[in-house]
């Protein structure tokens, strides 16, 4: 039988790991709140909600998702091999594996969730604190940077719908004192 992927599939097991590694929607949807709070005030928790919802729609979101956290579990349970094994379990200040998977995230949504990403991985704010715990039973090497990759993607699509929003409303206007 030939391989068929089932993107339902994924996309479930994906949000399945984040919970089952103690992230929810809404621990993302506060780290992008945090990112987007000062340029738009009327910003609400439930548009960062649908904003992260809607990046974790995107499959290469899943991949890095299902990948990182993969490779997390597995130095928990310390099957990989060395040196890898150590440089993950320890979080290894020079092993940049972690970030580079996350920047697959956060290019989805362009250049600003780079900064974004950047930001909140140096800041460690929110659910990011707790990931990068090194004292807790868990190793959240990727998961860590794969939360904050995700938050500054749904930070930049908010920046980048918000300023079509803007401009629509301008167009709207100036074809309005035209009439």
């Amino acid at each position: 039988m030939p391989y068929n992927l089932d993107s339902q599939k994924v996309a479930a097991a994906a949000k399945e790991w984040l919970t089952k590694r103690g992230v929810s929607l809404k621990d993302i949807a506060e780290l992008t709140f945090f990112l987007q709070k000062e340029y738009f005030p009327c910003l609400t928790i439930d548009q960062c909600i649908e904003s992260v919802e809607r990046v974790i729609e995107k499959r290469e979101v899943q991949n890095a998702i299902l990948t990182g956290i993969q490779l997390d579990v597995l130095a928990e349970e310390g099957k990989l091999f060395g040196p890898l094994q150590e440089m993950i379990e320890n979080d290894e200040g020079l092993y940049g594996c972690d970030e580079v998977l996350a920047l697959s995230i956060v290019n989805v949504y362009g250049s600003i969730g780079f900064t974004n990403f950047g930001y909140v991985d140096k800041l460690k704010p929110g659910i990011l604190k707790m990931l990068n715990d090194k004292n807790g039973p868990h190793k959240h090497t990727f998961l860590d940077d794969i939360v904050g990759a995700i938050a500054a993607a749904a930070s930049s699509r908010i920046a980048h719908r918000k300023q079509a929003e803007k401009e629509a409303q301008q167009y709207r206007n100036d074809c309005e004192e035209e009439q």
